[in-house]
């Protein structure tokens, strides 16, 4: 009989391969969680809606003037158009009409918002239903 030398896959190289697989898996894995984590965070997180809405607040109330502010609604006046901003019924802050037709929600996943006067500076206070609570100030020309 002939006697052929074949190359085998010996114990060692076993190992080490299934060493390689464990360790990537668990490489895989951990980076899965930190991704999840992440887009959980980001999801929840309120701050990117706020920054978006201030400059979207700001830039509705430039050149307007304003009209009314009770607890819970702004009114003004902007280019003939009479205009209210303030939280609904729903969770949501809301740009309508004066008169409440039409709206635009601005920023969802409010609980509560109220409105506070000092001159012609108006402040917005907001709690998200997270908990987290933020202040808008604005201050109108003073021939408003």
């Amino acid at each position: 009989m002939l006697k052929n030398k074949l190359k085998a896959f010996t114990l060692l190289e076993c190992l080490v391969a299934l060493l390689v697989i464990a360790g990537s898996v668990s490489v895989y894995n951990g980076l899965t969680k930190i991704i999840s984590s992440n887009v959980r965070y980001l999801s929840e997180n309120q701050e990117d809606k706020w920054l978006l809405f201030c400059q979207q607040f700001r830039s509705e109330l430039e050149g307007t003037n304003l009209q009314k502010l009770d607890d819970y609604k702004l009114y003004i006046s902007k280019d003939g158009q009479n205009l209210a901003f303030g939280k609904s019924k729903a969770t949501d802050f809301r740009k309508t009409n004066a008169d409440g037709r039409g709206f635009q929600p601005m920023l969802t996943g409010i609980k509560s918002a109220y409105f506070s006067k000092s001159g012609q500076i108006v402040k917005l206070n907001i709690t998200f239903d997270n908990g987290l609570e933020k202040a808008f100030v604005y201050a109108f020309d003073e021939k408003s």
